[in-house]
């Protein structure tokens, strides 16, 4: 399974990826390697919102959508997940 995943930075930013395995992923995040160099100064991060696809095209496509979106708009998504 592949993930589009939104991180919570230390900092109050948010960052959006895709993995095709998280709790690896959020590890690499936190140990500054292999994570997003957005990351490394931003540390430790926390997953708050993840989305789970079939394949890594549907992920990725997620992943641009996400980005796309206002801080507002991701913060709302993250919001109704939460419930």
């Amino acid at each position: 399974m592949d993930y589009t995943y939104i991180l919570s930075c230390s900092d109050g930013s948010l960052y959006i990826g895709w993995t095709n395995h998280l709790e690896q992923r959020l590890k690499d995040h936190n140990a500054g390697k292999a994570g997003a160099k957005y990351t490394r100064s931003r540390r430790p991060v926390e997953i708050i919102y993840y989305e789970g696809y079939s394949s890594m095209q549907e992920a990725m496509h997620r992943e641009a959508e996400l980005k796309k979106m206002t801080r507002k708009q991701k913060l709302d998504l993250i919001q109704s997940w939460q419930g």
